[in-house]
């Protein structure tokens, strides 16, 4: 089988499984492009991405540039000679950097294209409580996930998955997917085709702070999806009365029992033995926990630091 030289593209640790499989296959990466250094945390430290910190333990040719548009990184960038550019979990490209490789530019998207295309493929799965999602690897085009599909597999969605497990799952088998399309492009034999025509694909588009909190009026089903597609990051809360303080609250895992009640949803039960929150058809149990100023934890542990129960309320 032919070896193609490849340009990686990408940032997170879900881009480094990828990288680290392609380098692995006989393929060969003949260079790496990831964002520059970014300072974050109470301190400020700057850290560097994990592709960047694979690609120096590996001695892969490194690019960091701040502006994509650059004519002296895009005259490096034509001089490797690549056959082809794989991108994962990268920013926008302009057309002048992924028309560059003979072969064309892939992107390795984390769902079943045409759905959930987006910033936020992962979360949405889970919040939308799909039993299957998967992986696409698509040729980049003008249009923000809309290229050509090169292959796609599915990947079941457990009812104990919240958006982490998932993304753990779909960076391995994203990783496989991406050396697989590389393998079909080099024997010859991967056909690209459209992505099927849907009226209304769905949406996955980038969480900002304001989507977080918690809606206690929806169905406790759909709050039960909604706290696992954001855990562990970047995470649903709700907001507490403690001591006439307001307080947020995290919650990471939870369960929810259907029950007929009469109370108003978002009503706090709460004891030294149990905290639950009430929902239009039932209650939704919190298990793991951070109240704002503390450190994550189990719910016996978050009921141990609290004396007084009749003065938390849902604020």
């Amino acid at each position: 089988m032919k070896s193609l030289k490849v340009v990686f593209l990408g940032t997170p640790e879900f881009a480094k499984t990828s990288l680290e499989a392609i380098h692995k296959s006989h393929h060969e990466v003949v260079g790496v492009v990831t964002a520059t250094d970014k300072a974050s945390g109470r301190g400020q430290k700057v850290n560097a991405s994990p592709v960047k910190i694979y690609a120096e333990e590996q001695n892969l040719k490194l690019f960091q540039p701040e502006k994509l548009r650059n004519p002296k990184f895009l005259e490096e960038i034509k001089s490797l000679n690549a056959d082809v550019f794989v991108v994962v979990a990268f920013r926008m490209m302009p057309q002048m950097l992924f028309s560059i490789p003979t072969m064309g530019t892939f992107n390795l998207h984390a769902s079943l294209l045409p759905d959930y295309r987006g910033a936020a493929p992962i979360n949405f799965a889970v919040i939308n409580g799909e039993a299957k999602t998967g992986a696409t690897t698509f040729f980049i085009n003008e249009k923000i996930d809309e290229g050509n599909i090169l292959l796609q597999q599915d990947i079941d969605v457990l009812p104990e998955d919240n958006a982490g497990s998932l993304h753990d799952k779909l960076m391995v088998m994203g990783a496989e997917l991406v050396v697989k399309t590389l393998n079909g492009l080099a024997e010859g034999n991967l056909k690209e085709h459209p992505q099927p025509e849907k009226e209304h694909p769905k949406t996955a588009y980038k969480i900002f702070k304001d989507d977080l909190k918690i809606n206690w009026n929806q169905k406790g089903e759909v709050i039960h999806n909604f706290v696992r597609g954001m855990s562990p990051y970047p995470t649903a809360f709700t907001i507490l009365n403690i001591d006439n303080e307001k307080k947020s609250l995290k919650i990471f895992k939870g369960h929810f029992e259907e029950l007929s009640h009469s109370d108003t949803s978002g009503t706090i039960h709460i004891s030294k033995n149990e905290f639950k929150i009430a929902t239009p058809d039932g209650y939704y149990f919190p298990e793991e926990l951070q109240l704002q100023g503390k450190k994550k934890m189990f719910l016996k542990d978050f009921l141990n630091g609290f004396r007084n129960f009749d003065q938390i309320k849902m604020a």
